[in-house]
């Protein structure tokens, strides 16, 4: 994605790929997408996505972005099959469901993105304020799902970028639609584990298959370079923790409570207001993600009828931060945010597994003030 202002370095697309599952998926799961007319019909939901970026220094001599990119055809597509085919497979319209939607696991794949940014890591990670943001946006790769015909579109995206003189990052780009499998279900560390694995089974000089450099020839197309920049959208996202014992509100109260909640104390901490109305998406079962339209109406803590705790939590308690693909290997830096076209506050909220009292993490994302 290309150099908006001067100030802003330029990234070149070098190869796009699609990983599939290791093995065909006997036992293709669903998950059904329950949302209101309006939403599904003008397609909001499916401009929604959360973006996970890490920044790894090269592990060894023999370690770069383009050998991870390499390696990761086989361990992306191991972890697939091992543990999640539903981030290979698309969503589509439920057959006599009036236009309903569900994401079935059909092994489609997910985007696997090359690239490489005319700076170094030791440059970016000193930027600051907006020109950070803009130059980080371009790190991660999304194109928002087709409406009319969204089975053709990826809801998983990783793009793999390399520094000038070492260093790379690993953007994740995933559909809300399915981001509790990255938040709650730690994907990332199964993938990190079985990438290891791999690494450490090989000859250290031996390079990968799919080693782009090797691969490219003089004759090849030039470089592609994306032109427009990805805004980030919203100002910032905010992470929260809940554990709540003796609810008395049925399940959807619950939730359209708590994320209220979480609202009025992210205005609070950014000291910003956000719209009149927010999309939730609310995760209970692997079977199952809601998505409404909520008014932001400001409930207070007494209104609410059981008996919670809610803190701010950090980012890193979701585990990012321990992510190592090399042996001792943990990234420098993890980026976090949820992003979407539409300039509208956004609530993600996700029960947490195997647990008695009702733990959820929430996430809040509130747009730049001049985007409300």
């Amino acid at each position: 994605m290309a150099k908006g202002t001067n100030d802003v370095p330029k990234l070149y697309i070098e190869a796009v790929q699609t990983v599939s599952p290791m093995t065909v998926t006997d036992e293709r799961r669903a998950r059904k997408v329950l949302a209101m007319d309006d939403l599904l019909v003008s397609g909001i939901i499916l401009k929604c996505r959360l973006h996970v970026l890490l920044y790894y220094n090269n592990a060894s001599e023999d370690d770069s972005g383009w050998f991870f990119a390499g390696w990761s055809r086989e361990s992306l597509a191991r972890a697939l099959s091992e543990q999640q085919p539903l981030l290979a497979g698309r969503l589509r319209r439920v057959e006599d469901g009036d236009g309903e939607l569900e994401i079935v696991s059909n092994d489609s794949g997910v985007r696997l993105i090359e690239a490489r940014i005319a700076m170094t890591l030791s440059s970016f990670l000193e930027l600051k304020g907006k020109e950070r943001e803009e130059t980080e946006a371009q790190l991660v790769s999304w194109t928002d799902v087709a409406e009319q015909n969204p089975q053709f579109s990826p809801l998983f995206y990783i793009q793999v970028t390399n520094f000038q003189c070492r260093g790379y990052s690993i953007g994740i780009s995933c559909s809300l639609l399915l981001a509790d499998l990255l938040v709650v279900e730690n994907f990332l560390s199964s993938w990190a584990i079985i990438h290891r694995n791999i690494v450490s089974n090989i000859n250290g000089s031996r390079k990968p298959l799919f080693h782009l450099p090797n691969l490219k020839t003089h004759l090849s197309s030039p470089t592609a370079i994306i032109s427009s920049i990805p805004s980030k959208c919203f100002g910032q996202t905010l992470h929260f923790r809940v554990t709540a014992e003796d609810a008395t509100l049925d399940r959807s109260e619950t939730f359209n409570s708590l994320a209220l909640l979480c609202v009025e104390e992210s205005e609070s901490k950014l000291a910003i207001r956000m719209t009149s109305e927010f999309y939730l998406f609310v995760k209970e079962s692997f079977e199952v993600i809601e998505v409404e339209k909520c008014a932001n109406r400001g409930l207070t803590r007494q209104q609410l009828s059981l008996k919670s705790k809610i803190t701010c939590a950090d980012w890193d308690d979701l585990g990012a931060k321990e992510v190592a693909f090399r042996d001792g290997n943990k990234p420098l830096h993890v980026s976090y945010w949820m992003g979407s076209t539409c300039p509208i506050g956004v609530v993600m909220a996700i029960q947490s597994p195997n647990e008695a009292t009702l733990g959820i993490n929430i996430l809040v994302s509130v747009p730049n003030a001049s985007e409300l």
